[in-house]
C-alpha cells in the first residue's frame, strides 16, 4: 500500500529520523516506486517538495533528509499508482488554499467509481481519486462555512462526516492539515506515537539508525508522529482502529466529539491514485 507519514509538533522540529526510514519504504525496502512527496508547514507557507521518482534514489529526498527543516506540522507521501499516470501532478500531498489557509492532503486507497459534481471552487490538476477527493472535501467545506474556518469541534464533526460519505466509495486513509493541527484518518491501517518526556532512544526498522532523543529535545517537547504503519522497532506505537478519524494538536491526540466514520473491508492490496 501507499505511505503515509504526518508529524504533529508543540514546538518546530525536523522529521529527519523518521523521514530517514520512511524513505527507504519508496523502493528499498518496499515496492513503492511511483513518486513520493513531502510538505512543512511554517507559519502560514508551506514548502512542497515533490518528485515522480522513487524516494529512494531520488536526489531531492536526500537533499530534504540532510536538511532539517523544522515544522510543527509535517505531511509526506510515497505513492504506488492505480489511477492517473507517474506524472508530478499526480504526486502527493496535493496543496490548495481555503479560508485565507493553505491546506495539505495525501491520501492510501483506491477509491473506485468516486465521480463527485464539482462546483468549480477547487479542481483537479492531474487524474487521480485523491487530489479530486481532496477538491470536493475542500468544496464541501467552503459551501459549509462561507463565512470563514468554524471552531475546531464543529470543523471536525465536519470532516468526519464527509469522510464517512467519501469512505463509502473505498479505502480512505488520508492525512489533512492547515498547519494549525493534523487530521488523520484510518480506514484501514495508521499507526501512531507520541514522543514526549522522559525521551529514550528509537531504532529504525528499514535503516539501522538510532537516535537518542533525549540528547535532542527538552523536556516540554511533544510531538506525535503519524505512519501507515510504524518505522520503529523498539518503540511503543498505537495501532489507529479502523473507521476513526482523529485530530493532533500540539504533539497529542485531542478529543474533539465522536470519532467514528466507516471501515474499509476490502481485500487485496491497497494502493493510491
Amino acid at each position: 500500500m501507499c505511505q503515509l507519514l504526518g508529524m504533529n509538533c508543540n514546538t518546530p522540529t525536523d522529521i529527519c529520523f523518521s523521514f530517514a526510514g520512511f524513505q527507504a519504504r519508496g523502493g528499498l525496502t518496499d515496492v513503492h516506486r511511483d513518486g513520493w512527496g513531502i510538505a512543512f508547514f511554517e507559519g502560514r507557507g508551506v514548502r512542497l517538495f515533490l518528485d515522480p521518482q522513487a524516494s529512494s534514489a531520488s536526489p531531492v529526498a536526500e537533499l530534504v533528509r540532510s536538511y532539517p527543516i523544522h515544522s510543527l506540522n509535517v505531511i509526506a507521501h510515497i505513492r504506488k499508482a492505480t489511477q492517473g499516470v507517474v506524472t508530478l501532478e499526480n504526486t502527493h500531498p496535493f496543496q490548495r488554499e481555503l479560508w485565507g489557509r493553505y491546506w495539505v492532503f495525501a491520501h492510501n486507497g483506491n477509491l473506485k467509481g468516486f465521480a463527485p459534481e464539482l462546483r468549480g471552487d477547487f479542481r483537479p490538476v492531474g487524474q487521480t481519486d485523491s487530489e479530486l477527493a481532496f477538491c470536493h472535501l475542500m468544496e464541501t467545506l467552503r459551501a459549509r462555512f462561507p463565512e470563514g474556518e468554524p471552531p475546531l469541534p464543529v470543523l471536525f464533526a465536519a470532516v468526519r462526516e464527509i469522510a464517512t460519505q467519501i469512505g463509502a466509495s473505498g479505502e480512505f486513509n488520508f492525512l489533512l492539515s492547515n498547519g494549525a493541527f493534523l487530521f488523520a484518518h484510518c480506514a484501514s491501517r495508521l499507526a501512531y506515537i507520541v514522543r514526549k518526556a522522559p525521551f529514550a532512544s528509537a531504532h529504525l526498522k528499514d535503516q539501522d539508525i538510532t537516535v537518542d532523543f533525549s540528547e535532542l529535545t527538552t523536556a516540554g517537547d511533544r510531538v506525535a508522529v503519524v505512519a501507515t504503519t510504524p518505522l520503529t522497532d523498539n518503540e511503543s506505537w498505537i495501532t489507529i482502529e479502523p473507521g476513526t478519524l482523529m485530530l493532533f494538536v500540539d504533539g497529542e491526540p485531542v478529543d474533539a466529539g465522536p470519532a467514528g466514520t466507516v471501515a474499509f473491508t476490502g481485500s487485496g492490496p491497497a494502493s493510491c491514485g
